[in-house]
């Protein structure tokens, strides 16, 4: 039996293709997924249906989408190539690619994190609760990259979801946001929860908002942007991507909380096209930091941002030079 999902375009949003905005509203659909329900007619708006992709859509436009059943979620062994940055007998870490969802979902049910994790680990488990996710301990957002860690069996899972929990998990970012922050660190203290809107969403003093905390240091300054540290506290879903934007800096390549608008004057085609080509958010976990659930030892891992996030920040030193 299918489903129907109704979203509404926030007011505050930016036009923006059909296909991106339902590839972030439904996070867990692959992008070809969404541009063939699309194509199929299995999508209105406002209560029109819409069979191309690259219609954009408008702020206070509502949005419906018919999902087909779900088959079972059972994660199959995939060769998918990953870096691993760390690995023993109970846990691996690895430094996740911007664009891999983490663990199979209605829409995206091979091609994951989870299913390459099986076949590069033989001794991997099921643990936990979830059989969609075995040994995920954290997540990070599809389009988001860095150090993520997994538990390979139940008391790795027990331990590390416990430190996750009760927020002794080292979990630093660096994004690229829009316009500059005038302090040189700071902290961001705003509730989150459910869009009163739109339920996929998260939003400041949303339903059942719960307290999320982020600190913020700026490393460098462009004008037109600034690239920052952030520390989390909390782990909310979301929750560095709405903080800046709460902020008045939303993260660059963000379809949903951030900015896809460059077009400031005075910004060189170079710069525009480097921000452009930004495959999802300028956001990457690049540290972190928890104790090994065995030996005890206080372990910590580092990776660097990915190469579009790098090549956008070098066109904007580039363009601060000037």
């Amino acid at each position: 039996m299918s489903s129907l999902v109704h979203l509404t375009v926030d007011d505050g949003e930016n036009p923006v293709r059909l296909d991106v905005y339902l590839a972030e509203a439904l996070k867990s659909f692959s992008r070809s997924h969404i541009k063939k329900l699309i194509q199929q007619g299995s999508v209105t708006v406002n209560q029109c249906i819409c069979t191309k992709a690259a219609t954009v859509v408008q702020p206070g436009q509502s949005i419906a989408v018919e999902l087909p059943e779900a088959p079972p979620l059972v994660p199959v062994p995939e060769n998918i190539p990953i870096r691993i940055l760390f690995e023993d007998q109970h846990l691996v870490v690895v430094d996740k690619p911007s664009g891999l969802v983490v663990h199979p979902a209605p829409g995206h049910y091979t091609g994951t994190l989870v299913n390459a994790l099986l076949f590069h680990c033989p001794d991997y488990e099921q643990t936990g609760d979830d059989s969609r996710r075995p040994g995920i301990v954290h997540r990070l957002d599809r389009y988001t990259s860095g150090v993520l860690v997994a538990a390979k069996n139940q008391h790795a899972y027990l331990h590390l979801a416990r430190q996750a929990s009760e927020r002794h998990f080292e979990r630093r970012y660096q994004a690229l946001v829009a316009g500059e922050f005038p302090e040189d660190r700071g902290t961001v203290n705003a509730s989150l929860g459910r869009s009163l809107v739109d339920p996929s969403r998260m939003a400041v003093t949303g339903v059942n908002a719960k307290t999320a905390i982020t600190h913020f240091e700026t490393l460098e300054r462009f004008g037109v942007a600034c690239l920052v540290r952030l520390t989390l506290e909390t782990g909310r879903t979301h929750q560095i991507r709405v903080h800046m934007r709460f902020a008045g800096h939303p993260i660059f390549g963000d379809p949903v909380y951030g900015t896809c608008n460059y077009d400031t004057p005075g910004v060189p085609e170079e710069l525009l096209s480097a921000l452009m080509r930004l495959e999802g958010q300028a956001l990457h976990a690049e540290k972190l930091g928890f104790t090994h659930p065995v030996s005890g030892e206080w372990l910590t891992f580092v990776s660097s941002p990915p190469e579009d996030f790098q090549n956008a920040l070098k066109a904007l030193r580039l363009f601060k030079k000037e």
